[in-house]
């Protein structure tokens, strides 16, 4: 029966077993941890044989001669450039490649055009204000760049296709101080929700007041499906932008980061021509190149983008059963409770889950008081303010199987217990 529908001293009965089944967990002394977007020790593993194919009698000479052990290639290697052009799905000569963090090519690339400006347009600093827009619920590492600068950041709300378009067009198209958006356009962090292709032509077909607006299109999960024979399928962005006619309103980013060593990956941009020079005119005064023997280690590894494809398979083959088991968890003890909703991905990292109204900080915080830590409720908000305290973000992949159904019906039980005091109260007050 759903909690609403129950009466005051049904949920009084219902409390007071959540309450001593509570208590019995805590007692457990569990010590779990679903609080980031890790791969398991599982998923490390298939990318061992990376310290496996360059020693110290290889080659390491790349197919136009260059030395991998020496300075030189800005943009990076070609068969690096090439391997990543097919993750990536752009022409190889309109791609960067960097270190290991696209994170950090994201924090760059804010820098730059706040101290330098975009292609000859103003500094970012030397304006009086500067907005971006946020997709909500969002990734809080994008959150935590555009707060480090001082830029305010305003809140777009998020559908199954998207962020709202009208909202998004209207507001790019009134206010020259709107600089940018943030994006996860697949498998989106923390929905897992892709962009449909409406959403996809209509970011391609934005008229922006400001002339150095950028998309800032974090396509981190474009390869980390869970199913073989059910994908989200996304338009690619830059060829859009082209058609559109706006060529240069997108900086697309990504990484091997959870494909391989999130610590000892590849990452890269894509980008039109004129944003690649505009973007090297910096990059030749902070770097003569980036790690050349380790874009070559992947390179050597994968082979090619079909070697990529298989080894995404494997991941998927670790990942499938732990989203599966918490969906399954959630519907078993949620699902007729009204209390409620979660996504249901086919790839990426993370799952949903949206509370009743003013529950999230309560349900996570139960969690963490019994042994198990969660990404901070509000986390998925600019300022880590959700107004109103419903969105969580689970995230499966790091715990074992046996550990993570243990933290999953925590959770639930959480949920279970601050929703029944919440409308308990609230019967109480009328």
């Amino acid at each position: 029966m759903r909690y609403d529908e129950m009466t005051p001293e049904a949920l009084r009965e219902e409390l007071s077993a959540l309450k001593k089944e509570y208590r019995k967990m805590q007692e457990m002394d569990l010590h779990l941890d679903m609080s980031r977007g890790k791969p398991s020790i599982e998923q490390l593993n298939l990318s061992m044989g990376l310290m496996d194919v360059l020693d110290s009698t290889s080659d390491l000479t790349c197919e136009d001669g260059t030395d991998c052990r020496n300075y030189g290639q800005l943009t990076g290697i070609d068969e690096a450039r090439e391997l990543l052009g097919d993750m990536m799905e752009n022409n190889p000569n309109d791609i960067i490649i960097y270190g290991n963090s696209s994170l950090n090519v994201m924090y760059d690339t804010v820098s730059r055009a706040y101290t330098h400006g975009i292609m000859g347009n103003t500094p970012w600093c030397k304006l009086d204000k500067v907005k971006f827009l946020c997709p909500v619920p969002g990734y809080d590492r994008h959150f935590a760049i555009t707060e480090y600068f001082g830029i305010e950041m305003i809140p777009v709300p998020m559908t199954d296709n998207g962020p709202v378009m009208d909202i998004v067009e209207k507001l790019v198209a009134e206010d020259e101080t709107i600089k940018g958006i943030w994006c996860v356009p697949k498998y989106s962090n923390p929905s897992g929700i892709s962009y449909s292709d409406e959403t996809v032509r209509r970011f391609a077909r934005l008229k922006p007041a400001a002339k150095d607006f950028r998309i800032f299109w974090d396509n981190a999960y474009g390869m980390h499906h869970l199913y073989d024979d059910r994908q989200d399928y996304l338009i690619e962005i830059l060829a859009e932008c082209k058609r559109a006619g706006n060529p240069d309103l997108v900086y697309k980013f990504a990484s091997t980061s959870k494909i391989t060593f999130p610590g000892s990956g590849i990452a890269a941009l894509a980008t039109s021509p004129n944003n690649m020079e505009d973007i090297k005119k910096q990059l030749r005064n902070q770097t003569i190149g980036h790690d050349k023997v380790n874009q070559l280690r992947h390179v050597r590894f994968f082979g090619d983008i079909h070697g990529m494809v298989e080894h995404m398979r494997k991941h998927a083959d670790i990942l499938r059963p732990k989203f599966e088991m918490v969906e399954n968890t959630l519907e078993e003890e949620l699902g007729e409770l009204g209390i409620g909703s979660w996504t249901k991905p086919l790839g990426g990292y993370f799952i949903g889950f949206e509370s009743l109204p003013g529950c999230a900080r309560d349900i996570v915080a139960r969690c963490k008081k019994a042994g198990v830590k969660m990404t901070p409720a509000g986390a998925t908000w600019p300022y880590g303010k959700d107004p109103q305290d419903t969105s969580i973000r689970i995230a499966p992949t790091f715990p074992p199987l046996n550990d993570l159904e243990a933290a999953t019906r925590l959770f639930c039980l959480c949920v279970r217990l601050v929703s029944a005091e919440k409308i308990l109260a609230e019967r109480e007050a009328q």
